[in-house]
């Protein structure tokens, strides 16, 4: 019924920009439904790259492309566009569904966390306080170091889910204080993603525990989806205020950004021109435009050489790899793109972009099968550990609250993923005594 009203509404819209919106509502569709029943990793991983490879392109290309300008162009024909990016990211989800199962890895089992929070009372408060504790002095360190204590902050989003779901009480002021505190952060920073994606996952942990009606549900996400839309609105004029005009961040600034915006010409905050630029934003397909008006016209196709520098740099500590990719690097971007970037500005190829720098349009989509097949094996083999290890399946959203953003560099992606997985393993092992649960494993009577 949706699908006929968008063809109906928007008649210009071409068969192709229509068919990748029909994919992007239905893992859209996969994705509420599953909420109340799992923790939505896959399908969190799909709608988002459908949301940024599919919806944003099909949006510019039907006429918000007219607002944009130079390199934030469509830089190739919709046709060639989607030849390569409809085929690439089909075989990403199916590579996530592979040996996937009913769920594995996305399955909580609440009556296990339960008994465990029942038996360590006090573990979801040493979370939260090792996870304020990490977000404060993370930035005292370099890069390699202070990830860990990055990785470490997201605990105290850990600790509120097991409170969630181990508590027959909802403690409000613990809740109130760990995502007020995010929310702070990020109106410091002027950087909202973070905020978005752990409320995703509250609002996951939230209808495990409640089980929500589709249409307490659709109430939610409506909700959601007026807050992103208001965050990418009015996030550049923020930035400009905080970043370059010196203005102090925080809710004063907001407001006043708001009140500018809304007295705007042309519409103010909800113009066409905004609207346009705000979908610069989940249009990750620029870039791939970009690299393939590049890539094999200028820059020969790499065959795989960049793409084994991005393993080693995701996998190798600098002192084994000196050589290894830095995140945000301008020149490695500027060369497959030819997008020149200004300092201080960090943009991604994304796994999209340097499957197809690889080895072009063929072999990108091989490749993506097997990149979503790899995030599958992950979630699998959280899956086979669960059984002794039931606070894994809650764990899941420190490994996946990062890659879950295909417009990251794939190096930065690969690494969050391998690198906090081994910190986990360590936590389990150091911790063993804590997190370790002794099940009866029931015994076969012979039979006379």
């Amino acid at each position: 019924m949706s699908l006929l009203l968008i063809r109906v509404l928007f008649m210009d819209i071409t068969w192709l920009s229509f068919f990748a919106i029909a994919i992007t509502l239905h893992q859209f569709f996969l994705l509420f439904y599953s909420f109340g029943y799992v923790l939505p990793i896959r399908y969190l991983l799909g709608s988002f790259m459908c949301l940024q490879m599919f919806l944003g392109p099909a949006f510019a290309y039907s006429g918000l492309d007219e607002y944009q300008l130079m390199y934030y162009k469509m830089q190739v024909p919709e046709e060639q566009y989607f030849a390569y990016a409809i085929p690439a990211v089909i075989l990403f989800i199916m590579g996530l569904h592979f040996f996937a199962g009913k769920f594995k890895g996305e399955t909580i089992d609440r009556i296990a966390i339960q008994k465990f929070v029942k038996f360590n009372p006090r573990l979801p408060y040493v979370f939260i306080a090792i996870g304020f504790f990490s977000s404060v002095v993370s930035g005292f360190f370099g890069s390699e170091l202070g990830f860990v204590f990055v990785l470490l902050g997201g605990l105290k989003f850990i600790g509120t889910s097991l409170l969630i779901l181990g508590d027959r009480k909802l403690k409000p002021l613990t809740l109130i204080v760990v995502y007020g505190a995010i929310f702070i952060s990020s109106l410091s920073a002027g950087m909202f993603h973070d905020l978005l994606i752990w409320l995703i996952f509250l609002g996951a942990v939230f209808a495990l525990k409640y089980q929500p009606s589709n249409l307490v549900k659709g109430g939610f996400v409506l909700a959601f989806m007026t807050l992103a839309t208001f965050i990418q609105l009015i996030k550049s004029d923020y930035r400009e205020s905080t970043w370059k005009e010196g203005q102090e961040a925080g809710l004063e600034t907001l407001n006043k950004v708001i009140e500018e915006d809304r007295r705007g010409k042309d519409g103010g905050i909800f113009s066409v021109e905004r609207l346009a630029e705000s979908n610069i934003r989940i249009n990750q397909g620029f870039i791939i435009t970009n690299i393939m008006a590049t890539v094999p016209a200028k820059q020969p196709f790499e065959n795989g050489e960049e793409m084994l520098l991005i393993v080693q740099s995701a996998i190798l500590p600098r002192i084994l790899a000196p050589n290894k990719l830095n995140a945000g690097d301008r020149k490695i971007f500027t060369k497959y793109t030819g997008i020149p970037l200004q300092k201080g500005t960090s943009m991604g190829l994304s796994s999209l972009g340097d499957a197809y720098v690889n080895w072009g349009e063929m072999g990108g989509s091989i490749f993506m099968f097997f990149y979503g097949l790899f995030f599958s094996w992950v979630l699998n083999s959280f899956a086979r550990h669960s059984y002794r290890f039931p606070i894994l399946m809650v764990i899941t959203p420190l490994v996946f609250y990062y890659p879950i953003r295909p417009d990251c560099e794939l190096q930065t992606i690969l690494g969050h993923v391998v690198k906090s997985s081994f910190l986990i393993f360590i936590m389990l092992q150091v911790w063993k005594h804590k997190f370790y649960v002794r099940r009866k494993i029931p015994v076969l009577q012979p039979t006379t």
